[in-house]
């Protein structure tokens, strides 16, 4: 029974089953050792399976992709019509059944082949990340990305995961022997349709082979998915998966077979001695058509689906990591009885397909195990049948959090609902798509000074996103943990991007000082159209963020009348206030980043004027200088932006209330009724917001909310916004000294009164 069938119908949550209907602990332990049993075979064929893919791909250095499928299609499947006996067993098929299994076998016979022809052009190890995945995983990062009910944001991330595992594999796997056999390949080995379409194709986008094979492994996953559930469909009617399984494999080799014989007669074979080839072959079919087939539908029937799914991944995944690393030992010949000069010493790794593998390890744990309303059930025990029982109840299925789609949209919404707002993320699309262009076109023409730029702009890039989301999470209410709100997210985004800024501009600083020494040829061609194109961006950037700069998008200051407290017997009184719009509204993103495109102009500039010296005088040490130049611009502007926000982050005094501290306090001290002070604590809560916080002692006549309101109305004319004013009647310390309290119980309260100078007040 799968998951799904005692997950889809709920039990009652207090749920009685007869004593008789339970199985004992015996039986308990039974079952799960039976499960590790199918555990071990699943992970045996799956390392085994593996074993075949790599002889696969020894045996295609030697063997045309169609005659090895057709091979491999007709060698199978007589061990698979003396089992399943699909004529003679089961019910007479009709015609219509027989045209359905006709076409299901063509299309199968397809994607066969380009499976084969990917594996030639990534080699084994890659292939098995790219290709061997469950249809669960697919179908869950699927729905997860396409569909409203994808399982929660832990499916969101696992498919995001496996874009870029898939994206890793593309574009930091540097392959260097791989590329250098599709580089050189001969042409004439080029001897089919298909592979003259794909080299066309590559060529024209300017890919290497192996890059190629990347993109059409992962289109032949998505092509296996479908064929997999249309194959579950047509075995319902068939007779079953088996069943079709055999019929589908004679049908595949009946129509490779013409081509087969036609590519036999008609090309050179590379082969010397098919009977050398027996073996090798025969270990392909039985490791990876027959054994892995059927060990897996059985524990597909034990583990269940999500366990098998994952499991299954984990292992095959490993055996070909652990494969790739020794497949060139000498003993691997003798044990498969491949010739070793077909085994040659093109399984390089690289960290890219490290990283890869791990990432969609990652992926796989979170796209093939249920979610969580799907394991909140209680176990209960076994049913007569051996099935096991689970208890839910409503809550398992609340949701709980918000998906990462959803999230985005309504920050979206929110953003284009304001002017400002709305322009800056104009500027952001725009910038974000020259970006591109001036990375791609830096790398083409060898100039560190467009690459060193448009890396600045995507930085600049993700410090726009991170300030808008930020003023946007800035305005969500204060909760119970976050009692004081989120105003503060847009000072760490600031301070994050300053950081990233600060690594970026020093890597560019340091890589033009090796420049100096020895500067690069570097291509002028279309490099002054693009630097011209980039500065018109950043003037237009300027425009944008020069409104935002000027307004800014902090918070604004309300007052609640004079302020309001409530008092402890004895007469000690809490007052609290929120001040007026008194400090300047300002915001430390927008104007981090307003710094940040001017630099973006000004190295625009830079690189406009290197362009020229080296197109008209043949100086090429003008673009190191030009790359000096810009990284000082980015250091020189996230140094401000740096100093802002880790003062605010430290909890500061205000540098522009320094001086008038002191005269704040005195004025204090000279209210009626007021003896003296102590822990007078205010701080930049924000760019635009000063929170402070005062203990006032005062005589046992004096009102504590008229002092209150004194205060607050003080400390109000000097910007501060959300004051909280502690008010202690002497009363209270004499009752403390009654009952035994020390005097530095009693935090030095006395008569004399205490001297602040401007260093003892500048932070908590």
């Amino acid at each position: 029974m799968s998951e799904t069938n005692y997950h889809g119908s709920l039990l009652p949550k207090h749920a009685i089953y007869h004593s008789s209907g339970i199985f004992p602990i015996k039986s308990n332990q039974h079952f799960n050792q039976c499960l590790s049993v199918y555990l071990i075979l699943l992970v045996a064929a799956k390392f085994l399976r593996a074993v075949g893919l790599f002889v696969s791909y020894d045996l295609l250095k030697v063997i045309p992709v169609v005659q090895f499928l057709f091979l491999i299609k007709f060698w199978s499947s007589l061990p698979l019509l003396v089992l399943q006996k699909p004529f003679s067993s089961g019910k007479r098929l009709s015609n219509n059944q027989y045209f359905r299994i006709f076409r299901h076998a063509f299309i199968g016979a397809f994607i066969g082949l380009l499976w084969l022809f990917g594996l030639t052009l990534c080699g084994p190890l890659r292939t098995i990340l790219l290709f061997e995945h469950s249809d669960l995983v697919i179908i869950a990062g699927a729905s997860a990305l396409f569909t409203n009910n994808g399982g929660g944001p832990a499916k969101t991330r696992g498919a995001i995961f496996f874009l870029v595992a898939v994206i890793t594999l593309l574009l930091f796997d540097h392959d260097e022997k791989l590329d250098h056999l599709g580089d050189h390949e001969p042409k004439d080995k080029h001897h089919s349709i298909f592979s003259h379409l794909f080299y066309h194709t590559v060529n024209f986008i300017g890919w290497s082979d192996h890059k190629g094979g990347v993109v059409l492994l992962a289109i032949t996953l998505c092509m296996q998915v479908g064929y997999n559930s249309a194959s579950r469909k047509l075995s319902v009617d068939v007779g079953g998966a088996k069943k079709l399984h055999a019929l589908s494999s004679l049908v595949q080799a009946t129509v490779l077979f013409p081509w087969a014989t036609f590519i036999y007669f008609t090309k050179e074979s590379e082969v010397e001695s098919w009977l050398y080839l027996v073996i090798p072959m025969g270990l392909v079919i039985l490791f990876v058509f027959l054994l892995d087939f059927y060990i897996e539908a059985v524990a597909s029937n034990h583990l269940q689906g999500p366990r098998t799914a994952v499991y299954g991944t984990y292992a095959i995944f490993i055996s070909a990591l652990l494969l790739g690393v020794t497949w060139n030992h000498p003993m691997v010949s003798w044990i498969t009885t491949v010739t070793k000069d077909i085994i040659t010493e093109d399984h390089v790794l690289s960290g890219g397909v490290i990283f890869s593998l791990m990432t969609f390890i990652l992926a796989t744990s979170m796209l093939g195990w249920p979610g969580r309303s799907s394991k909140a059930g209680s176990f209960i025990g076994y049913s007569p049948s051996g099935q096991p029982l689970y208890s839910f109840n409503t809550d398992a299925f609340a949701r709980t959090s918000h998906s990462i789609a959803t999230v985005m949209k309504s920050g979206l919404r929110q953003i284009l609902e304001e002017s400002d707002s709305r322009k800056i993320f104009y500027f952001l699309c725009i910038n974000l798509m020259f970006t591109f262009v001036e990375l791609i076109y830096g790398v083409w023409t060898n100039s560190l000074g467009l690459i060193s730029d448009g890396f600045h702009m995507l930085f600049d890039c993700s410090a726009l996103v991170m300030g808008l989301y930020a003023a946007i999470m800035s305005r969500w209410k204060p909760t119970r943990i976050f009692s004081y709100g989120f105003d503060r997210v847009e000072v760490l985004s600031g301070f994050i991007n300053g950081l990233f800024l600060v690594v970026i501009g020093i890597f560019v600083f340091t890589e033009a000082l090796g420049r100096l020494v020895e500067p690069p040829v570097v291509s002028t061609e279309r490099l002054l159209t693009v630097s011209v194109l980039g500065l018109l961006v950043n003037l237009f950037g300027i425009v944008a963020f020069r409104s935002s700069h000027s307004h800014g998008h902090g918070g604004h200051g309300h007052s609640h009348g004079g302020g309001h407290g409530h008092s402890h017997g004895g007469g000690h009184n809490h007052g609290h206030s929120h001040g007026g719009e008194g400090h300047q509204d300002r915001n430390a993103n927008m104007e981090g980043v307003f710094l940040h495109v001017l630099a973006d102009t000004l190295g625009s500039v830079g690189v406009i004027i290197s362009s020229l010296l080296i197109e008209n005088f043949g100086w090429n040490i003008a673009d190191p200088i030009c790359s000096l130049f810009i990284a000082t611009m980015i250091l020189l502007s996230v140094f401000p932006l740096l100093r802002e926000t880790s003062t605010i982050l430290l909890l500061r005094t205000p540098s522009d209330l320094e001086t008038e501290i002191p005269d704040v306090l005195q004025k204090i001290m000279s209210l009626d009724g007021v003896l003296t002070y102590r822990h007078p604590h205010i701080w930049n809560h924000t760019s635009s917001k000063i929170h402070g916080t005062l203990h006032v002692q005062v005589s046992t006549e004096v009102s504590e909310q008229k002092i209150v309101a004194q205060v607050t109305n003080i400390l109000k004319e000097h910007s501060v916004s959300n004051l909280v004013v502690q008010v202690e009647k002497e009363t209270y310390f004499y009752h403390l000294s009654g009952l035994g309290a020390s005097f530095d119980q009693m935090t030095d309260f006395g008569t004399k009164r205490e001297q602040f100078t401007v260093e003892s007040i500048k932070a908590i």
